[in-house]
């Protein structure tokens, strides 16, 4: 039986929602100010005693090299251009991958192959689309949780129907992390090869993307450079093959 109390707290937390859901629409005229990643880093640094690092450039994508563009949609999200904010068939692979990756560790650990089934799948192998990962970015903390993978969802739907693909590749060029404190393509390209966005070669342009997925420690060029080189590699090849917005 429903209680009073429960069908307050429902009302309560639908009237949250709603108060504290992100404006997207604001952003096809308006550029964010910050992101949430970006404040988080700030947070993080002034816990360890640290001054915060910005560097950040806002560029028009005119301005940014077309072979960034393909590098990024060839690492990133090959089906950008045609997908609603969704990739379904890269999420099955990733759905795949994570059952395969479960029942071999809980076979390593001696336990039963089943046990792992309730569990969800960390859709760590490009199952998160550009539209998805600009949600995060923007709006949400770094946590794992499902409440938190349903509120992208919805604000990845809004986005993806209040911005054109150009706008949402855009932003998300502009905000993305590059390094420790690096915000965005026009500083990343400053800083890693000192020159603008605009002007990145082919190979110049794979390498930034290689980085995308963690460019403070896993795909760090000074900590991993052969990783970030066999990455680079593979988005170079594909990269005559994606589609543009």
């Amino acid at each position: 039986m429903i209680t009073l109390g429960v069908v307050a707290f429902i009302v309560f937390a639908l009237i949250y929602e709603l108060v504290t859901f992100p404006r997207v629409s604001k952003l096809r005229d308006s550029n964010p100010d910050t992101t949430a990643l970006i404040e988080t880093r700030m947070q993080e640094a002034r816990e360890r005693g640290e001054q915060p690092k910005r560097v950040q450039q806002w560029v028009p994508l005119e301005r940014i090299s077309v072979h960034l563009l393909r590098a990024v949609l060839a690492g990133e999200d090959s089906n950008f251009a045609t997908h609603d904010g969704f990739d379904y068939e890269a999420i099955q692979k990733a759905w795949d991958q994570a059952q395969r990756d479960a029942a071999k560790e809980a076979k390593q650990q001696g336990e039963d192959e089943q046990s792992w089934i309730p569990a969800m799948p960390s859709f760590k192998r490009g199952a998160s689309t550009i539209s998805q990962q600009l949600a995060k970015n923007l709006y949400l903390s770094t946590e794992r949780s499902f409440v938190r993978k349903a509120r992208e969802a919805a604000i990845t739907y809004f986005m993806e129907r209040n911005l054109s693909k150009r706008r949402i590749l855009e932003i998300y060029l502009n905000v993305i992390e590059w390094g420790d404190g690096i915000y965005g393509a026009e500083a990343a390209a400053r800083t890693y090869f000192r020159k603008s966005a605009a002007d990145l070669t082919p190979q110049e342009a794979a390498f930034l993307s290689a980085i995308i997925p963690n460019p403070r420690t896993e795909f760090n060029p000074q900590l991993k450079p052969k990783r970030v080189a066999r990455r680079q590699r593979i988005i170079a090849r594909g990269m005559p093959y994606v589609k543009l917005p």
